[in-house]
């Protein structure tokens, strides 16, 4: 991936059609997380800043939040950058080299719910939704 910016690798996400989750003021939010939804699993990128991300692929069934995965099958943190390159290139899942192990999710995969108000969804067709629930 050569030496792309942090926001040519988020513009690589939302060509990809990613969801993206802006929580707290648009304008300076607190956290910005998105989410790839697979057939049975989903692959969630959290970041708090240049220095401090975390991605992971979490199983899910309807009634799983994401944003508070019981376990995980991959996890990377890091800086922003690399952490967004680890998860554009996270093999697909039935991929012969996908993770599957299931692990205990570091603390930072975890966004609390008082944390998630207000956010702002760009949905994958690129219209913002404001003040809609987080899944």
């Amino acid at each position: 991936m050569n030496h792309l910016s942090i926001d040519e690798l988020l513009e690589e996400l939302r060509r990809r059609r990613w969801v993206v989750y802006i929580f707290g003021p648009r304008e300076e939010p607190e956290v910005c997380a998105a989410v790839f939804q697979w057939d049975t699993c989903a692959d969630v990128l959290i970041l708090r800043g240049e220095e401090r991300a975390t991605a992971f692929r979490v199983t899910t069934l309807p009634d799983t939040d994401v944003f508070r995965p019981a376990l995980v099958s991959w996890q990377y943190h890091s800086t922003a950058d690399w952490t967004l390159r680890a998860v554009l290139t996270i093999p697909a899942p039935g991929d012969v080299s996908a993770p599957i192990q299931l692990l205990q999710p570091h603390p930072d995969c975890v966004i609390p719910m008082e944390a998630r108000q207000p956010v702002t969804i760009l949905p994958a067709n690129g219209t913002p939704e404001p003040d809609q629930g987080a899944p």
